[in-house]
Formats: structure tokens, C-alpha cells, sequence
């Protein structure tokens, strides 16, 4: 007699069958993954960073997963776009920027902060020994920016300079750099190049800025090393989600379940890994989902609406 046990059973069994079966084929079809961040700080930084992380991702999923460190924001999005880059970290802005263009691509994760919050800030710096107290007092002075698709270092700092009044900040500022990098663009504020600099911020203990004074990157003109009371805050955003993991749409389903439960296992998996992605600055990644950041698309429509006013 066949009873609906036995039938659940003999489900339960296909099942267990069949999911090696599938994991087998989506290993034949990406017998190996890239995994693709920006360089927010140098390369070998970037490098030693983050190569404890994809190795524990290869054991995990049992497939080799390659690092690859793109030159800038918009390489990640071609990148996922053409299908090269798999998995991918992004800013909140060059996420949106990819959804925007019609990249097939998903998020999965974000970073929680060590206070469990899942945000961060842009903010303007300048040198403490400078007389600027606000973004008035530099007017015809030199801004330091990051990349067009960096978040906290080119799109909310628009979005905020336009809050004040300031809707085009390359006449209202004497030059606008972009300088390619987090780092670069403190460096450049620290060696008289700008005069203000904007970065991203997510306490006194989790900043670009604390990571390249605990590295003694950020130097006097003496070559004595500089710290965090030789810069001076002017101004704070309003908080900015934390970017995220992404995977391609079009990846097969228990590969995307498989990425995100090792992202989600890390901390305890592999907590030396996981720490020195942030310093031990983050607690674990919070499950996310694509829409958490259709508030930054409408952001970035925002500021592209600006660039066109200034080109009409």
C-alpha cells in the first residue's frame, strides 16, 4: 500500500539525490567564478585584503574564484554586464548606475557595521590647519572627488552641495578632480592638491581616513605622520545604505543560494577572513535584497539630472 509517508519519503530521497546532481551542473558550466571590487585603497592593500575572503569562497563552493581588482567602478559594471564578472562589490551609486544601464545583476548582501547599523555618510574634509569651517568659506578653492560612480565620493556629495544651493559644483569650486580612489583623494587633500576632500565615513573607528593613519600613509610635510585631529570635518550627509554583493541575474539558482549562504557563514566559518576585510570593523553581511537600493537609483537619476541642466 502506498501511503502518503512513503510517497514524502521517496520525495525527500529524489531530492537528496538530485541536489548533488545539480551542483554538478552548474560546477561544469562556471567551473570558475570572478569576484570583482574596486580598488578603495592601492592594489596590494586590496589584494591582501581580500584574497583570505575568496579563498574561503573556493572552499566553500568548490570552484575556483578569482580576485579581480577593476581599475574603476564603471570596469565592474561592464564587467557584470558582458557576463566576465560573476559576483561583484559595489557601491551603492555604481549599483544603481548598472541597474540604470540594464545590467543583469542582483544583490544579495551588505555589510552590517559593528554597531549593527547597515549605513555610512559622505562627508567633507579638510586640513584641520586650514581656516574653512563650511563649504562656503571654499569657494574657487580645489574639491577632491573619487570616481563618477562613487557613492559617497561624487553622487551624495552633488546631491548635498545641491541642498545648499550649489547645483553645479565645477563653477562654483576653481577646479574639480577626480582622483580615482578613497585614498587618493585624502592623499591629494593632505598634500595641498585640494583644498577639500570628500570620503566616506562610518565612525571615529571605521573611515578610509582611520585606515590610512593606521598605516601611516598620511604624512606632514616634515614625513612626520599625520592624525585624525590634522583633519577637520565641515560637513556630514544624510546616511547612505551600505553598498552590496552582487551576483548575475542569469546565474543558476543553487549557485546564487550557494554564494549567498557562504557570505552569510563567513564570520563564523572563517572569521580571520572575514575580519580582515574591514579591520574587525564589521559584524556579518545582512541578507539584501535588489530593491533596498531603489532609493539610490532615484539619487542618481537626481544628479543626472543636474549634469544635464549644466550641459542645456
Amino acid at each position: 500500500m502506498i501511503t502518503r509517508r512513503i510517497v514524502l519519503a521517496g520525495a525527500a530521497a529524489l531530492a537528496f539525490v538530485a541536489s548533488p546532481a545539480l551542483a554538478q551542473d552548474w560546477k561544469a558550466k562556471y567551473p570558475e567564478l570572478t569576484f570583482a571590487v574596486v580598488p578603495a585603497e592601492n592594489a596590494s592593500g586590496v589584494t591582501e585584503r581580500w584574497t583570505p575572503f575568496v579563498s574561503y569562497l573556493a572552499k566553500e563552493l568548490g570552484v575556483k574564484v578569482t580576485l579581480r581588482i577593476a581599475n574603476d567602478y564603471a570596469a565592474v559594471i561592464e564587467g557584470q554586464r558582458s557576463g566576465n564578472i560573476q559576483i561583484a562589490s559595489y557601491g551603492s551609486a555604481s549599483f544603481a548606475r548598472a541597474r540604470l544601464t540594464g545590467v543583469k545583476t542582483d544583490a544579495f548582501a551588505n555589510d552590517i557595521n559593528a554597531d549593527g547599523s547597515t549605513g555610512y555618510y559622505s562627508m567633507f574634509f579638510v586640513k584641520a590647519t586650514s581656516s574653512y569651517q563650511k563649504i562656503d568659506d571654499l569657494k574657487g578653492k580645489n574639491l577632491g572627488l573619487v570616481d563618477p560612480n562613487s557613492t559617497s565620493g561624487n553622487n551624495v556629495p552633488r546631491f548635498e552641495l545641491d541642498k545648499m544651493g550649489i547645483a553645479d559644483a565645477d563653477t562654483y569650486f576653481g577646479k574639480v578632480v577626480f582622483t580615482g580612489s578613497h585614498e587618493n583623494a585624502l592623499l591629494a587633500l593632505s598634500q595641498g592638491t585640494v583644498d577639500v576632500a570628500a570620503n566616506q565615513w562610518t565612525n571615529d573607528d571605521d573611515s578610509t581616513l582611520q585606515q590610512m593613519l593606521t598605516k601611516g600613509m598620511l604624512k606632514n610635510a616634515d614625513g612626520t605622520p599625520m592624525k585624525k585631529t590634522d583633519f577637520r570635518i565641515i560637513h556630514k550627509s544624510a546616511p547612505i545604505i551600505n553598498g552590496p554583493y552582487a551576483y548575475n541575474s542569469d546565474l543558476p539558482e543553487d549557485l546564487k543560494a550557494a554564494i549567498a549562504k557562504a557570505f552569510q557563514d563567513a564570520p563564523t566559518k572563517n572569521k580571520a577572513a572575514f575580519d580582515r576585510l574591514s579591520d574587525g570593523q564589521k559584524k556579518g553581511f545582512h541578507p539584501a535584497t535588489t530593491k533596498d537600493w531603489d532609493g539610490t537609483v532615484e539619487l542618481i537619476k537626481f544628479v543626472d539630472s543636474l549634469r544635464k541642466k549644466k550641459a542645456s
